[in-house]
């Protein structure tokens, strides 16, 4: 077992949940919401990380962390270092990789909500602040948790864009799935069979933990 590529894979799903719920709140309760021009179009760009193969996804990554081109250059500039093959480039491909799979069950819940609960809201003096964290969050709860355990999840699985952008560094950008992806190549299969078996393990616990606070939360939540 891989110890190292276990815990740099959980350090990156718990960084990539923690940096992109709060985006995917506000997104998604734009999106919810909002009057949104070009709504459709948004949508669509947020759900391509879906459809795009991760190695063409990979691909566009590296070429925009590339210090060669603009934008990679003023990355640099930002961050001290190139992006490219360090822990900073996999986690920012992890938050664009993820993007969907945070905003997109958010979103549904936000827009479960009836419009009357939050109008009575406003019409009780609450402010738009006030409004959004004592009703609406509490009301949104199932879809944040299941936000949570989908992103956390699969980015304990994603292999092709951080492969792409990492590659297999010891310590900084090999994570569990990479160093399972270096055991098959070596034939090392009986460690690679161990190492699938505990992300799987870890996976379904993770997923199995989050859906039962969420229930929990279903029946305890009750607007204040």
């Amino acid at each position: 077992m891989d110890w190292t590529a276990f815990a740099l894979s959980l350090q990156l799903a718990a960084w990539t949940v923690v940096l992109l719920l709060p985006i995917a709140i506000m997104l998604a309760r734009l999106l919810a919401w909002g009057h949104v021009r070009f709504k459709s179009g948004i949508e669509a760009l947020i759900m391509l990380p879906l459809v795009l193969p991760p190695t063409v996804l990979g691909l566009y990554l590296l070429i925009a962390f590339s210090p060669q081109y603009w934008f990679g250059s003023f990355l640099k500039s930002v961050f001290g270092s190139s992006l490219v093959f360090s822990f900073t480039g996999i986690l920012i491909a992890s938050l664009i990789v993820n993007l969907p799979f945070a905003v997109q069950p958010i979103q549904r819940s936000f827009e479960a909500i009836p419009r009357n609960v939050r109008e009575a809201a406003f019409v009780s003096g609450l402010s738009r602040w006030e409004t959004m964290r004592r009703i609406e969050l509490p009301l949104a709860w199932p879809g944040i948790v299941s936000a949570i355990a989908l992103t956390f999840a699969h980015t304990l699985g994603e292999f092709g864009v951080i492969l792409m952008i990492g590659g297999s560094i010891p310590g900084e950008t090999r994570v569990l799935s990479i160093a399972i992806y270096d055991r098959v190549q070596a034939f090392r299969l009986d460690q690679a069979s161990v190492m699938s078996a505990a992300l799987l393990a870890f996976s379904v616990i993770a997923i199995a933990i989050v859906h039962m606070l969420a229930r929990r939360g279903r029946s305890g939540t009750h607007v204040r």
